[in-house]
């Protein structure tokens, strides 16, 4: 005869930690449950109760970032530029790519506000 596992009584903390991961992009209910070593349908079930399964008005959205376009620009054209391609490893993995020429002051306050 095999031994029954015993059940495993799953706290609110840990269903509110293993609830949210299943909305992440690419993530299946499947995976976290695999994860956490819990039965998919169970997870499913936790899913089913609002208080496991807060909407996105509850979680953190991703910013972006205003832009306002004061007039345009009109550029002398460019004579004897070398033209250029340059990558600014940012916070978080992300990567800024310039390719061609570029006004150095204009790039330092980009950087600057995307920090700021």
């Amino acid at each position: 005869m095999s031994k029954r596992r015993k059940r495993r009584k799953w706290s609110d903390d840990e269903k509110h930690m293993i609830c949210p991961q299943t909305r992440l992009p690419g993530i299946s209910v499947r995976q976290v449950a695999r994860r956490y070593d819990v039965n998919a349908n169970q997870v499913f079930n936790w899913l089913t109760n609002a208080k496991f399964a807060a909407g996105p008005e509850n979680e953190d959205v991703t910013p972006f970032l205003p832009i306002e376009v004061v007039e345009p620009v009109t550029s002398a054209p460019v004579a004897d530029v070398e033209l250029c391609e340059i990558a600014i490893e940012l916070a978080g993995g992300h990567r800024l790519r310039i390719i061609g020429a570029y006004d150095s002051e204009a790039l330092a306050t980009l950087i600057r506000k995307l920090f700021a």
